[in-house]
């Protein structure tokens, strides 16, 4: 069947190929946590495979010994890799207009902001529900690990395939103001009191200079950190700060930047301590945010224009990620 008007088809699917890069910025623009992985060049695309697969080394060399002279040297091969595989997850959305919209738009002026409003309209909601699936515990049908799931309240679960239960090397770690890493009774999170969890849980992540370098925040626990800086505060705008905290709410604590990120999925009263060196996104490159040929319904005078994402969000290590909440 001729489609109504085929000048529409064409501009969506020209616009959105054109401007694909354009549509993942304006998604950054919307989440923090996105923003800043762009910016550190941790989002990529791969070109196939069954799963996608992260390297993660969980052990030292063993072979490391200290010896005299003609001490005979160990050279045992040591196991210190393995992978993390994480399901293809998929995302389709679909540009949508009705042969009656098409023919009172036929001109080449009103086809074209028909086609802006829908393409804006598609991209606003792809940006707000993917918000949400990058901070979820990832327990919906086909819905990407988000970071609730990744550094999880618990610590344990499992995760790219990995029991973290049979494997303590691969648990992120959580500070409970219900009992504090450094232990002793149970705290409530105040501006008076906040600095000190986060102290807790800042130095459980370093590892010489591999340590945290994002933090982002719910309203609550933003506001509390926020209120505890009064007198000494430090904005991410100051040189040597990411860029990615443009645009965001945001102060400094110790090296990394503590950026607000309320309203886009985050969980109440959390703060997640993120080394964004093992956190990438990942998208298959024939289905990042990129089109199909124009579908037509065969009961309905109506044109569709699917667009589709198709990766994961994905870590190479749970055990420098953390958590703080109540």
């Amino acid at each position: 069947m001729a489609s109504p008007n085929a000048t529409f088809t064409e501009l969506v699917s020209t616009t959105i190929r054109k401007y694909a890069k354009v549509f993942i910025d304006n998604l950054s623009k919307n989440n923090a946590l996105l923003a800043y992985l762009t910016e550190h060049d941790q989002i990529s695309e791969i070109d196939g495979g069954l799963t996608i697969v992260q390297q993660v080394e969980y052990n030292s060399n063993s072979t490391y010994q200290r010896y005299s002279g003609f001490d005979t040297l160990n050279i045992a091969q040591s196991d210190v890799f393995t992978a993390a595989e994480y399901q293809w997850r998929q995302i389709a959305l679909n540009v949508v207009a009705s042969g009656l919209e098409m023919r009172i738009n036929k001109g080449d002026s009103r086809i074209i902001a028909l086609v802006k409003s829908r393409i804006k309209n598609a991209i606003r909601t792809f940006k707000n529900n993917f918000s949400v699936d990058l901070y979820s515990d990832g327990t919906l049908p086909n819905q990407i690990n988000g970071l609730q799931a990744i550094i999880s309240d618990t610590g344990t679960g499992v995760v790219g395939g990995i029991d973290s239960g049979t494997w303590p090397f691969w648990q992120n770690h959580v500070q409970s103001a219900a009992a504090p890493i450094q232990g002793g009774g149970a705290v409530i999170v105040s501006p008076a009191t906040i600095e000190s969890l986060m102290l807790n849980l800042y130095m459980a992540l370093v590892r010489g200079d591999d340590q945290t370098n994002l933090i982002v925040s719910s309203n609550e626990f933003y506001a509390f950190f926020e209120q505890s800086q009064t007198s000494i505060k430090r904005y991410s705008s100051e040189e040597g700060s990411s860029k990615a905290a443009a645009g965001f709410m945001s102060l400094k604590y110790k090296k990394a930047d503590v950026i607000f990120d309320g309203g886009s999925g985050i969980p109440n009263r959390h703060m997640y301590f993120i080394n964004t060196d093992y956190l990438e996104l990942i998208a298959h490159e024939d289905a990042n945010m990129s089109t199909l040929d124009e579908m037509r319904p065969y009961n309905q005078d109506a044109s569709v224009t699917p667009v589709l994402w198709m990766g994961n969000l994905t870590c190479s290590n749970r055990f420098l990620q953390g958590v703080l909440k109540d």
